[in-house]
């Protein structure tokens, strides 16, 4: 496999953060880019942008909400699937699957479950019982295959600064966490965690309290490989650089390089 870097990204709002996310493309170059958290239609997508960039775009809109993309430098995304199975109903825009240098990429936006309980929380784990199953298939399809996205959840407490506030959040809850074990327990290959065993690592500064500057993080974007793509991993980390550029989302993108096998 020739080396390749795959990033997730949630944007929090494309057209707002435009520069800021050309910025980062320009910069640190990944060959493949998922974002979530689009919040503009399919018509209001900069594709004109992003594509004089030199990627070219499959996206999933939605009126100011949710909306996830998958970039792909000097190539055009493969559309394999728009929506997740088993949520053929769900009108949010959240799941999308191409085949993009030679991996299926899918790129997901899970919901964030707050507040719980409630509707909101059983829809998270709804979303996420189905992606489960869907993911069962992804991971023995003989493909490299990633799993890359939003999905607001935090693992473990090394995965977050101080649990203890956020004790009755969506993200933490024991139900999130089984459901994010079990993809572990499938086969999939947590990417930063298993190159970085001990070390807090946040993708994630809220935008209150001081969040940035005491680097009170979360990790909630994750970047899961199943066997035919985890021999290939080579380094992983996140651009923490660019959560502090003026007008930055509250995530910073993850990412992963690929090589050969290991």
């Amino acid at each position: 496999m020739k080396t390749l870097k795959i990033a997730t990204f949630n944007i929090n709002g494309i057209r707002s953060r435009l520069p800021a996310l050309l910025n980062w493309l320009e910069r640190e170059q990944p060959d493949i880019a998922c974002l979530q958290e689009l919040k503009a239609t399919d018509q209001q997508f900069p594709r004109h942008d992003l594509e004089m960039a030199g990627y070219g775009c499959l996206h999933q809109g939605q009126p100011s909400w949710n909306g996830v993309a998958i970039l792909a430098r000097d190539s055009e995304p493969l559309e394999v699937r728009r929506g997740l199975p088993g949520m053929e109903d769900d009108p949010q825009s959240r799941y999308l699957e191409a085949a993009v240098h030679g991996v299926l990429v899918a790129c997901l936006y899970l919901p964030n479950g707050n507040p719980q309980p409630g509707p909101k929380f059983d829809y998270k784990l709804r979303w996420f019982e189905c992606l489960i199953d869907h993911a069962k298939g992804l991971h023995g399809n003989g493909h490299p295959t990633v799993l890359a996205g939003d999905f607001n959840v935090v693992p473990t407490d090394l995965d977050i600064y101080d649990p203890r506030s956020w004790q009755k959040d969506a993200l933490l809850q024991p139900e999130s966490r089984a459901c994010y074990q079990q993809l572990l327990e499938v086969g999939w290959v947590d990417a930063i965690r298993h190159l970085h065993p001990d070390e807090r690592v946040y993708t994630f500064w809220d935008y209150f309290r001081n969040h940035w500057a005491r680097n009170a993080g979360l990790r909630l974007d994750h970047l899961l490989l199943n066997p035919e793509l985890a021999p290939y991993l080579k380094r992983a980390g996140v651009d923490a650089w660019v959560r502090n550029q003026v007008k930055a989302s509250d995530h910073a993108p993850a990412w992963i390089e690929l090589g050969g096998r290991r």
